[in-house]
């Protein structure tokens, strides 16, 4: 795997996996205040969220490196 193919898979997974913490912990308030959206959560903590995307994405990652590198899966011919 050259340096391109590893960072387009990261970010492949760094978005897959963004999308599914993006509802951890999500609050919606009880009393909304008027003009916003009764669904928009209390305090989205998103620094917090890009965090733990970035480190389970590269754990994938290397689950990945590993993969192609020892080839268990053969993804050349």
């Amino acid at each position: 795997m050259n340096w391109f193919s590893g960072l387009l898979v990261y970010g492949i997974l760094w978005w897959l996996v963004l999308f599914t913490v993006l509802p951890w912990g999500v609050r919606v308030p009880d009393n909304p205040e008027p003009g916003h959206a009764t669904s928009a959560p209390e305090r989205p903590m998103l620094w917090r969220k890009a965090l733990v995307t970035s480190v389970i994405a590269g754990i994938l990652w290397l689950i990945v490196y590993w993969i192609v590198t020892s080839d268990l899966i053969s993804v050349r011919s």
